[in-house]
């Protein structure tokens, strides 16, 4: 065989397989369907403006080792993901914090603030969704306000037929931190993740526009052992029926001026608006142009073909994943991680320690 590890997928579990194993003399060869490494996190230049062409990314952890590793590759800038709110022709701070509450209730101080919140709470001794939990923590009208519409076009389903713990990790503050991660370490490469990625790679070997089931058969002979990052479902033939997944389309959009928005990321939050948000990647690196680049993010239906970006991790799909994960088990020839083929909404450095973990404690 020729070589030690054939990786499927140039994203960030991929390549940091990749990294590990060629620091290891592994002799490894990557392939990926796109036309480009990077996965989800990939950016374009345009001048000096980075474009997130799958939606916004910013790094951020808590794990020295993490921060460590990735450190390696690129150097961060300090951007803080600072989003706002766009509803009803209002701007608030977000997430949920002491000017939010101030710009809704008026209250100016953390012991109004809690006062007010305790006031506005509606008392469910047990929530069972996404909507009951919400309106026990912050009541009616920064439910409203905040989530529902949102998280309505999000998932394309009404909140009360979600799980809680999709909104759970929400902050809600009563200062005047506005930073929407509560992690030590946070910002983006200064010259975009794909050349973090490519330096991850080094030079391992690549191709590009290969889909690795056009012909599994002979991508399999090639290695000892195949890294697998795409969704286990097809990886299996649909043998329990697909995952359930929701999918995004992108409207990119030169813009004549300098600043748009004046924030790299605003929530369109009424129901009345088809998109969720409005990247504008100047504000990422703190690019100077005359001209600026936003993108228009709209929640879509997916269905097989389309492109995966959230798995919807309700009862029904926990049940089928784990069925294909018992799959996964019965020949060590594959080894499956990342984002799809784990099933898992994972942030980006929860997919670079996934891959540490694995490649530690298993390889």
């Amino acid at each position: 065989m020729r070589y030690d590890y054939l990786i499927v997928g140039a994203g960030l579990f991929g390549s940091t397989f990749a990294h590990l194993a060629s620091k290891d003399h592994k002799k490894c060869l990557i392939i990926d369907k796109r036309n480009h490494i990077a996965g989800n996190c990939y950016t374009e230049k345009n001048d000096d403006i980075d474009i997130h062409i799958y939606g916004p990314h910013i790094f951020h952890t808590n794990d020295n080792k993490i921060w460590h590793f990735v450190n390696q590759f690129t150097s961060f800038n300090n951007h803080i993901n600072r989003p706002k709110v766009s509803y009803n022709d209002n701007i608030y701070s977000f997430p949920i914090n002491l000017m939010t509450l101030y710009q809704v209730f008026g209250v100016k101080n953390p012991i109004e603030a809690k006062a007010k919140l305790d006031s506005v709470k509606i008392k469910i001794d047990n929530p069972q969704n996404l909507e009951e939990w919400s309106l026990s923590q912050i009541g009616e009208e920064l439910y409203k306000i905040f989530i529902y519409g949102y998280t309505k076009k999000q998932w394309g389903t009404d909140p009360k037929n979600l799980p809680s713990f999709i909104i759970k990790r929400l902050p809600i503050r009563l200062n005047f931190d506005d930073n929407y991660f509560f992690d030590k370490y946070q910002g983006v490469p200064i010259n975009g993740y794909t050349e973090m990625i490519s330096n991850m790679i080094g030079n391992t070997e690549i191709i590009l526009e290969c889909d690795y089931f056009n012909n599994k058969t002979y991508y399999d002979s090639l290695a000892k052992r195949i890294v697998y990052t795409g969704p286990i479902d097809r990886f299996f033939d649909y043998e329990y029926g697909s995952l359930s997944y929701r999918s995004l389309k992108f409207d990119i959009e030169k813009k004549n001026i300098s600043d748009y928005q004046g924030n790299a990321i605003v929530n369109y939050t009424s129901e009345s608006i088809p998109y969720t948000r409005i990247i504008e990647h100047k504000h990422f690196n703190n690019a100077k142009s005359e001209y600026t680049i936003i993108s228009k993010e709209y929640p879509q239906q997916w269905s097989i073909g389309s492109e995966e970006y959230y798995p919807i991790n309700n009862d029904n799909n926990t049940i089928k994943y784990n069925k294909y994960k018992q799959l996964s088990l019965k020949n060590n020839k594959y080894i499956f991680g990342g984002r799809l083929a784990e099933y898992k909404y994972y942030d980006m450095h929860q997919v670079i320690g996934s891959a540490l973990n694995l490649y530690s404690n298993k390889l």
